[in-house]
């Protein structure tokens, strides 16, 4: 049955809680609200101390002979890998009277292709007038070697076709001595007459291939001037100006953004990682003990201040009518919340001295209580060995710690029933599991879970219906109420103990026994 419930609440279990994601990055917002203005700096900062060099800028219109309306761009990246070649670096640099080594200059310049025929070329300068020399220079240099290549692929071009012409004319030659070698008695004859007629063909048809070869050398030849005129620049050098209040904005939004990014990555990467629950369901399940009240962690704004003291008076009265009501000691046990934790167990002291005095045994690692200036009506505190020499008559209200280190044995010397008093986010699962398990091996029961800095927008239920505290606290009122009228005290205890004992197993069962199964 056990193996069956367990496998039966794994499968329950979402591998991935969202909402619980959701609200730990939300509490992380100090960090990735941190990130987000550090990248905003940093952005600005950037601008300021790292201006952008001097450059220039050009616009050339490059013509091509093969140009179609449904060229997607291929001439002008062509055209794009030309410029940026050694050939044109060289020669810029030559017209400019530079030693400098092409490939360097390579790096201080690029091409964008904006159309299939407008190229703009952008440079960079050690100032605004040796950038724009230094495009004119790249921009006279592309258009000259452009002219070029285009004039020696039309010369290339009219040549062949001039070359095919005049091995069409030595053909034409031959075939017109052929004709002309033939006598006139042959064309009586049938056979003669018929190869006189495909000779005659054959010289019609060389005739127009010979016109055909002419007219396209003529054309190709007519196409150069057109493609060298249509390739000029159209935009001449200028200088481009740089505003820095501009930069400085644009990337302190970038820097802005990727740090708010980053942070949000990171603060989730965090919270998955260290598995620290913060909604009171997850707590409430790790802990098996139910919230059984909330208070703020702090209250910077005036209008919450208010909220937060009436918040902290009905969690005081309602832990002193539970330690006034209990038969047996209680203690309240902090995690991650030392001060409000001291500062809660002073306040019920002193609503419980209405009916007596009342000793606060103080076992927290901290200064909290031990080093604080006592003021007029405040209870006693004590801790250590001084607390056994106090009278059995005053009422007793332990204050200690389950953080790591805790010496779990004193613990029952502080309370034989405990409320722990969480900081939501503070604790893993693994140590929430931590604290059960040695709480249950203590047999000391847990009465309730007291909440500090809860998430706002937290909706989740932190009630355990079938919790262990909360059957144990029905049957010690009910028991207690038995035995109020003639039972004596020892008797009283001996019947709780075994009642508690009875009802730890179940706890035991559910708290796992190492931490890889916490987790």
């Amino acid at each position: 049955m056990t193996t069956r419930t367990t496998s039966e609440s794994s499968a329950a279990t979402p591998l991935f809680d969202l909402q619980s994601l959701v609200v730990s990055v939300r509490r992380r917002r100090r960090f990735w609200c941190a990130m987000a203005l550090l990248g905003l700096l940093a952005g600005a900062a950037v601008a300021v101390l790292m201006p952008p060099p001097p450059s220039a800028v050009t616009k050339v219109l490059v013509a091509h002979a093969e140009d179609q309306p449904n060229d997607m761009g291929t001439l002008i990246r062509t055209d794009v890998a030309v410029l940026e070649t050694t050939r044109i670096a060289g020669k810029a640099l030559q017209s400019l009277n530079s030693s400098e080594d092409a490939a360097d200059f390579m790096r201080d310049y690029r091409g964008t292709g904006l159309t299939n025929n407008l190229l703009q070329i952008d440079v960079t300068g050690d100032s605004d007038a040796e950038a724009v020399a230094r495009a004119e220079a790249l921009a006279d240099a592309f258009v000259a070697d452009h002219e070029r290549r285009m004039r020696e692929t039309a010369t290339a071009e009219a040549k062949a076709l001039l070359d095919q012409r005049d091995r069409m004319r030595d053909e034409l030659a031959e075939v017109n001595k052929e004709i002309g070698d033939r006598s006139p008695e042959t064309e009586s004859d049938p056979k003669e007459s018929a190869s006189i007629e495909t000779l005659y063909a054959r010289r019609a048809e060389l005739d127009s291939r010979i016109a055909d070869f002419d007219q396209r050398a003529a054309e190709a030849r007519t196409g150069t001037p057109k493609v060298i005129a249509g390739t000029q620049i159209v935009d001449a050098p200028r200088a481009v100006q740089h505003s820095l209040p501009k930069a400085a904005a644009t990337n302190a939004a970038i820097g802005l953004v990727l740090g708010l990014v980053l942070g949000l990555a990171l603060a989730a990467v965090r919270t998955v990682v260290a598995d620290r629950p913060v909604l009171r369901r997850d707590i409430a399940a790790n802990l098996g003990a139910s919230v059984i009240a909330e208070l703020p962690h702090r209250s910077s704004r005036w209008w919450r201040r208010r909220r937060t003291r009436v918040a902290r008076e009905r969690l005081t009265t309602s832990l002193a009518r539970t330690v006034r009501g209990s038969a047996e000691p209680v203690s309240l046990l902090e995690l991650g919340c030392a001060r409000h934790t001291s500062v809660l167990a002073l306040d019920v002291a002193r609503a419980l001295m209405a009916q007596g005095p009342v000793v606060v045994i103080d076992g927290l690692p901290g200064p909290q209580l031990a080093k604080r200036r006592p003021k007029p009506g405040d209870p006693t505190v004590v801790s250590g060995e001084p607390a056994a020499a106090e009278s059995p008559q005053e009422r007793r209200l332990g204050v200690g710690s389950v953080a790591p280190g805790t010496a779990w044995t004193d613990l029952q010397y502080l309370g034989t029933q405990t409320v722990l008093v969480v900081r939501a986010g503070h604790g893993s699962a693994a140590w929430l599991h931590t604290v059960a398990r040695q709480l249950a091996d203590q047999h000391i029961p847990v009465i309730g879970v007291v909440l500090i800095d809860p998430d706002p927008r937290d909706r989740t239920d932190g009630t355990l219906w079938d919790g262990l505290g909360t059957a144990l606290r029905g049957h010690n009122e009910r028991l207690a109420r038995q035995n109020g009228g003639g039972t004596s005290h020892a008797v009283q205890a001996v019947g709780e103990r075994r009642l508690r004992t009875e009802r730890l197993p179940s706890l035991a069962a559910r708290v796992p026994d190492s931490d890889q199964e916490a987790r």
